[in-house]
C-alpha cells in the first residue's frame, strides 16, 4: 500500500537530489570500472563537436549527437546487467553467458545505429 501512496506524493527537491546524486555514483562507478565507456566518451567528446558543426539544422544535429548519447546509455546497461551477472556467481552458467552476450549484442547494434545515422545524413553531402 505504501508503494502506491508513494507513487502519488510529489517528489520533493531532496528525492529528486538523491536520485540525482544516485545517478553520478553511476556513472562514476562505470566510468571507473568500463574501459569501453571510456572510449565511448572519448569518442563522444572528439565527434559531438563534429556533429554539432556538420549537422545542416538541428533535426540533423539532434539525430547525429543522439545516436551517440545512445550508445553511452546502451553501454551503462550493458555493464549494470554484466555487474549483476557477475555478482550472481563466479562459475560459468549458459543464461549468465547469454545476458552478457545480448548487453554486447546491444552496444553492437547502438554502434551501428550511429553509422546508419552519420552515413545517411552526411554521406550523401560529402561523396
Amino acid at each position: 500500500m505504501a508503494d502506491s501512496y508513494d507513487s502519488l506524493v510529489p517528489r520533493s527537491p531532496f528525492r529528486v537530489w538523491r536520485a540525482f546524486t544516485w545517478s553520478l555514483k553511476g556513472l562514476r562507478a562505470t566510468w571507473m570500472l568500463e574501459s569501453s565507456f571510456r572510449l565511448e566518451v572519448y569518442l563522444f567528446v572528439l565527434l559531438a563537436p563534429l556533429a554539432l558543426w556538420l549537422g545542416a539544422d538541428g533535426v540533423e544535429r539532434s539525430i547525429l549527437v543522439g545516436s551517440m548519447v545512445l550508445v553511452l546509455v546502451v553501454e551503462v546497461l550493458n555493464s549494470a546487467v554484466e555487474a549483476v551477472v557477475d555478482r550472481w556467481g563466479a562459475e560459468h552458467h549458459e543464461l549468465a553467458g547469454r545476458a552478457k552476450d545480448m548487453g554486447s549484442a546491444a552496444v553492437f547494434l547502438a554502434d551501428l545505429n550511429v553509422l546508419a545515422c552519420w552515413g545517411l545524413i552526411l554521406g550523401p553531402r560529402y561523396f
